[in-house]
């Protein structure tokens, strides 16, 4: 799974500017600056209004709305989500780092900014987490592994960074398995994190606590990361959106750590947000992607593209005939695409190309990297658990001599090739993120075998699209005995807007699932 890894213009964030009533600009063809905001007061004016209930379960746009507007201090927003914080996260695990005391510290100074007037950024006061894996300055990069003590970040990562520079406030740190390299959110450090629908059902991973703890009200964002599904996996597991975006488009560097990542890792891998709102996931996007000189992969590519012509095609992908698909995964993706037709796309069932053999490519990439780059400083320090997880997935995997790994990494070239012809026809792929239940909290250490089941027989789907570099979001459609099912839009490079605005679309028809768990949380 994941390794450690605007004024008055036209805005990019449409969605989030008519929300919070502040527009946000970006230069076509160039990335958006964070946008900035002057506070003004005005005598006699009426008070602003508040959203409905408690602070904690605010959308990310409303709540900075909210506070600009001065509906809401800073301080009070931040209380309102430890508050939270402290009722569920100790049954939860969620959160494993609290960073209580410095987020109101932090929110005392967003305050004291807005009286005076000073310009605020787009998420100015705004509760986040960030996954434990990610340097975040002065403290240890623990990525699930007590060894890593030693690992403290000289600075914050660049995700920490921009987040930072639009004003947000870091609420803690969220739990990762072992390196990040299992769909399933458990350590020797921290220990178990816990799906909040339900404890007998995976929170996922390596983001699982991070999709966890935004399911649950603490934080209106949660910061993630994703090689192989590690955004999009919890985000189904917890019943909350995400999107993982073009490898490029979001920076990333940790500067403690002690190697350079080997190259197909850097090609796989990124940084996204988790939310219970599509369009706090989209305003998240734009402020985690601004430019960081640290990362050589990062792109300028604006937010959005060219509209396509309508009606917008969509491809429902074609099940392969080994996989055992869930009637109710089936029905969810049926009620995904009915959702879209009647929010006038057109969506046809259709074979993607070669789905098989790109998560074979996957597999055998990213499997065979790690075996001679990482596996055995991993293997020193890591769990039983880790060592069974592990060894599950790479028997799924073929060995790879130095000419055969060449002739793998020349594969991926074709099967984006591949991929992006297909887009031209159809922009959006409407996908499952996995065909099966929803495993339990450390099924990948049942067996070999059952690790295969979860990966192979029912996450095909999504592991495949890392190795593209594709950008994929993940929206909840429905909630089957208890437990949240997803679907996944995947899109061709740099249009990540396109998923999003699909999502969307679902998710204005499907609801927005989390206050069902709300209900049997209380």
């Amino acid at each position: 799974m994941a390794k450690k890894t605007a004024t008055k213009k036209k805005s990019v964030s449409k969605k989030a500017a008519k929300t919070s009533s502040k527009k946000t600009t970006a230069r076509k063809g160039a990335v958006a600056k964070p946008a900035k905001t002057k506070v003004k007061t005005t005598a006699n004016k009426p008070a602003p209004r508040r959203p409905k209930g408690p602070a904690w379960q605010w959308s990310a746009v409303d709540t900075a709305a909210a506070i600009r507007a001065g509906a809401i201090s800073a301080v009070e927003a931040v209380e309102a989500h430890l508050e939270r914080m402290r009722a569920v996260n100790p049954t939860l695990n969620a959160v494993v780092v609290d960073l209580s005391e410095e987020a109101l510290k932090a929110a005392h100074a967003a305050d004291k900014q807005r009286a005076r007037g000073g310009e605020l950024g787009l998420l100015h006061g705004v509760p986040i987490t960030i996954k434990e894996n990610v340097d975040y300055e002065g403290r240890p990069n623990f990525n699930g592994v007590p060894a890593n003590k030693d690992l403290v970040a000289p600075s914050d990562s660049p995700v920490v960074r921009n987040l930072k520079k639009a004003g947000a406030i870091v609420i803690g740190l969220t739990n990762t398995p072992e390196f990040s390299f299992r769909g399933f959110t458990d350590n020797p450090l921290h220990g178990l994190t816990l799906n909040p629908w339900d404890p007998n059902i995976t929170c996922g991973g390596s983001s699982g606590g991070a999709g966890a703890a935004v399911a649950a009200g603490i934080g209106t964002i949660a910061h993630g990361n994703d090689i192989g599904g590690s955004l999009r996996w919890p985000a189904h597991c917890n019943g909350v959106a995400t999107i993982k975006p073009t490898q490029g488009r979001i920076p990333a560097f940790n500067g403690s750590a002690t190697a350079e990542r080997p190259m197909l890792a850097h090609l796989m891998s990124a940084q996204g947000p988790l939310a219970r709102h599509v369009a706090d996931v989209r305003l998240a996007l734009e402020v985690m992607s601004q430019r960081d000189p640290r990362d050589p992969w990062w792109v300028p590519a604006p937010l959005t593209g060219p509209k396509p012509k309508g009606p917008i095609k969509v491809a429902l992908a074609k099940i392969p005939d080994d996989m055992d698909v869930d009637p109710q995964v089936a029905a969810a993706l049926r009620q995904a695409a009915d959702h879209l037709e009647r929010s006038g796309y057109r969506v046809s069932e259709v074979e993607v190309p070669d789905i098989n053999g790109v998560w074979q490519t996957w597999c055998d990439i990213i499997t065979n990297e790690t075996m001679v780059m990482q596996e055995a400083g991993m293997l020193k320090v890591t769990s039983e658990d880790f060592h069974k997880a592990w060894n599950g997935m790479k028997t799924r995997a073929n060995v790879l001599d130095l000419p055969a790994w060449m002739r793998a990494t020349a594969a991926r070239n074709g099967h984006i090739r591949a991929w992006q012809l297909f887009f031209e026809d159809y922009p959006v792929v409407l996908a499952p993120t996995t065909v099966a239940p929803t495993p339990g909290p450390r099924d990948d250490t049942i067996s070999a075998e059952r690790v295969q089941e979860v990966f192979w027989g029912g996450m095909r789907f999504i592991s495949a699209i890392n190795v593209l570099g594709l950008p994929g979001a993940v929206v909840p459609v429905a909630v089957h005995d208890g437990k949240p099912i997803g679907v996944q839009l995947i899109s061709g490079r740099y249009r990540e807007d396109l998923a999003l605005d699909a999502a969307a679309a679902i998710e204005k028809r499907a609801g927005v699932l989390v206050h069902q768990l709300w209900k049997t949380m209380a």
